[in-house]
């Protein structure tokens, strides 16, 4: 029998956030740019039919690098930029607290399409917008078979993709995101 001190479960919780953690010492918004500029690129040669979520959307947040970690209780983070037309107007972190069945640690990236004038500006008005039912989430194989005409109906796309690592259990619902100021 496994018996869990309030100490111990602070500590474990402190050890995930500070692993999911990939901002500390960067140095700021032109860490999050590069690695935004980076992440756009990677995805339109790995999946070029994003190129038409892109045309049609009314911005785009875009997460470069979530770290993600969890043993019973896990956690994920990271940052990233809103774009509208093409040009960063705000930075979001990322941030995820989970509780069950989950083992592993993995690195992953994902855009959010707001594919409506109104979905943009729930999520800029918000005080802390929560994906899971708002979204539709596709990642992994599917992804290549995703396709502006079959999704547009949804007001948010996510497409999740490069991921690295072992998670068992791993979900991106109830990602809370928050602006920050960089």
């Amino acid at each position: 029998m496994i018996m869990t001190t309030r100490r111990g479960f602070v500590l474990g919780a402190a050890s995930l956030a500070a692993a999911c953690d990939n901002s500390v010492g960067s140095p700021g918004s032109q860490t999050i740019d590069r690695r935004v500029t980076s992440t756009l690129s990677y995805m339109y040669s790995k999946h070029p039919e994003t190129t038409r979520l892109r045309d049609t959307s009314s911005g785009m947040l875009v997460m470069p690098l979530i770290g993600e970690a969890g043993f019973m209780v896990g956690g994920s983070y990271g940052e990233g930029a809103l774009l509208i037309d093409g040009a960063t107007v705000d930075y979001y972190s990322a941030t995820q607290a989970t509780v069950g069945f989950q083992f592993g640690a993995q690195q992953y990236a994902y855009v959010l399409f707001f594919m409506t004038p109104e979905a943009l500006q729930r999520f800029r008005t918000s005080p802390g917008w929560a994906a899971g039912a708002a979204a539709e989430f596709t990642g992994g194989d599917i992804a290549g078979a995703l396709s502006a005409d079959t999704v547009t109906q949804n007001a948010v796309v996510a497409l999740l993709f490069a991921q690295q690592g072992l998670m068992i259990g791993a979900t991106i619902d109830g990602t809370k995101y928050t602006r920050i100021l960089r």
